[in-house]
């Protein structure tokens, strides 16, 4: 039995894009070579990516990912250039701690930044969904935005904010974000059950 790859929205590097070749990219990270196996699970952006090749680097390793057609049409990932930044987590292991919330690196679609503004020391962005994924959306609930653990301020019709704290600005690519871009949404699992669950009942 295969058991998927679990992640918890907490990002543990920010990796950047080498190379890229038809459906493949190599990306660079600080992970140490030795500790990544061939056909690990990593979360780019919130994308489950499956490492195909693994090579040292002075500072860490150039690891290779292969992208299907299917997760181009449904993420940024068709928007990845050299030289951009993505933030990374590896999958969770048996044992490790779940800081964040249930992220399985399967991409619902994407969302765009409409508004940015600083809100004390946190920032504060709003985000425009499409109208099938904001029913997933609610207060106070949960949602992985380029891979990164969030939590919903508030919810009108297809559109939520959130607060991002000074730590994950500079720990994750968020810090560099602004107004017209498009993230990664994953909406919460157990709202996609609910959801469904829902729909037998009526």
């Amino acid at each position: 039995m295969r058991i998927e790859a679990m992640f918890t929205g907490i990002i543990t590097d920010i990796g950047t894009i080498a190379d890229q070749n038809d459906g493949s990219f190599q990306i660079s990270a600080s992970y140490p070579a030795a500790d990544i196996a061939i056909g690990a699970s990593i979360a780019c952006d919130g994308v489950c990516l499956t490492v195909t090749k693994i090579g040292a680097r002075a500072e860490g390793c150039l690891f290779s990912v292969d992208v299907s057609n299917e997760t181009r049409s449904k993420t940024t990932v068709g928007q990845w250039k050299p030289g951009r930044r993505i933030n990374l987590e590896r999958a969770l292991a048996l044992g490790d701690e779940m800081g964040g919330h249930v992220v399985t690196g399967h991409v619902d679609g994407v969302a765009r930044i409409i508004d940015c503004q600083d809100d004390d020391v946190s920032r504060r962005f709003s985000f425009e969904v499409p109208e099938h994924l904001a029913i997933y959306i609610a207060p106070k609930g949960s949602v992985a935005l380029d891979g990164t653990s969030l939590t919903v301020n508030e919810v009108s019709g297809g559109r939520f904010g959130v607060n991002v704290i000074p730590h994950t600005l500079t720990a994750t690519t968020w810090g560099a974000k602004s107004a017209g871009e498009n993230v990664n949404l994953e909406v919460d699992v157990f709202a996609r059950y609910v959801a469904r669950m829902m729909e037998f009942r009526n």
